[in-house]
């Protein structure tokens, strides 16, 4: 596989934005793709790998020498596709059945031709705009620059904060409270606080994750600038129980049904706004098999289709429970394959009885065309 190797090394010669290793050989490989993007740590470039396993994120940083031998492993032995996106290229690294290699590079805009191009869009957060703690995150440089390899973080990071504004500045809440499920490395947690001080509002914002690691972390960071109304907890989606009442419930990329647990304990506790970003809609595909149905034929559509179903259900539900729902595109697909937000404002009225008993016929004629079940759907109607 020499071939392979040079292609591999060609590749690591490159500016790197992010990677992903993809198409298992096996189905029976329980992950179905490694994402790959460097970082920095401890003024070194490493490359991390990253793994969801039972819904939960597992990372290992390597060097770029070790990197590329771990990539080379990958593709021999558990996958047949990487897709990579490096400063000015974007290239693809296949092999077939046979084991021939099929690579394409094809040139795309620099991150410097990117940033000319956006000049004009005005950020929440500006491109040179200095926030220590994405500096100490890595996300940005000391002058303030958005780091090359973190531009598709600084974007989500900023679209976010645009849904965030437009719901504070038409609301007059005296104390805004916020909880931030699966915060990870808290990105987004600590800028959406930031947010509110710049603005001169009261908040205060819980971030949970399950890696207590990662949230010592956070603790640490928090402590360090004096963030009093920012907290860290270590625990589960499923069984948190509040300090109080939050106004706002905030889910980035929690994985497959973390989101369900997410907007249900948002609508439990009677939450006003809901932001949800799903992530690895696997529940009904694992359940739906091959079929003759037009939608359920091939693999890849009946794993996209039943994705949005996923999140058409969800939307669904939330009307049900009483919320106005939209469901948007959250950013370019160019920047995150993750690109729904289902965006929920708690309705002053209560939804009528027959709206109710529709919006919940939908759903269950859905589930049970495919004798599937669905687990906001499962938890909603429980209660």
């Amino acid at each position: 596989m020499e071939e392979l190797k040079n292609a591999l090394s060609r590749l690591f010669e490159k500016d790197i934005i992010r990677m992903t290793v993809s198409n298992r050989r096996s189905r029976t490989e329980d992950v179905p793709k490694v994402a790959i993007r460097p970082v920095k740590l401890r003024g070194r470039t490493l490359f991390q790998f990253e793994r969801i396993i039972n819904n939960q994120a597992f990372h290992e940083n390597l060097s770029r020498e070790d990197a590329e031998s771990a990539v080379f492993t990958l593709l021999t032995r558990e996958y047949r596709q990487l897709d990579a996106r490096a400063a000015g290229y974007d290239i693809s690294i296949k092999l077939s059945k046979k084991e021939k290699l099929l690579y394409s590079e094809k040139k795309t805009q620099t991150q410097n031709e990117a940033a000319d191009h956006n000049r004009t869009k005005k950020y929440i957060l500006g491109d040179g705009e200095f926030s220590p703690v994405l500096c100490e995150l890595g996300v940005q440089t000391k002058d303030g620059r958005v780091a090359a390899p973190m531009y598709d973080k600084f974007k989500q990071i900023n679209r976010f904060l645009e849904f965030i504004d437009d719901i504070v500045s038409k609301d007059e809440t005296e104390e805004f409270k916020i909880i931030d499920f699966g915060c990870g490395k808290s990105y987004l947690t600590f800028l959406v606080y930031e947010y509110f001080m710049k603005k001169g509002r009261t908040v205060r914002i819980v971030g949970l994750d399950l890696k207590r690691d990662v949230i010592e972390k956070c603790r640490d960071i928090a402590a360090r600038h004096g963030y009093g109304g920012l907290t860290f907890e270590v625990g589960d989606i499923k069984d948190y129980s509040p300090a109080f009442s939050p106004d706002m419930v905030i889910s980035l990329h929690a994985c497959d049904t973390a989101t369900d647990f997410a907007i249900y304990n948002a609508v439990s506790w009677g939450a006003r706004y809901i932001l949800a970003i799903p992530c690895c809609q696997h529940e009904l595909n694992l359940q739906v098999k091959k079929s003759e149905r037009l939608l359920s034929s091939y693999g890849l559509i009946r794993e996209r289709y039943l994705a949005l179903s996923t999140d058409a259900i969800r939307a669904k539900l939330l009307e049900y429970s009483g919320y106005d729902v939209s469901v948007m595109e959250f950013i370019d697909l160019e920047h995150s394959p993750k690109n729904i937000m289902i965006r929920a404002k708690k309705r002053s009225a209560p939804v009528s009885a027959e709206r109710r008993t529709r919006l919940l016929g939908e759903i269950e004629d859905f589930l049970s065309e495919y004798n599937v079940t669905q687990t906001l759907h499962t938890l909603i109607t429980k209660k």
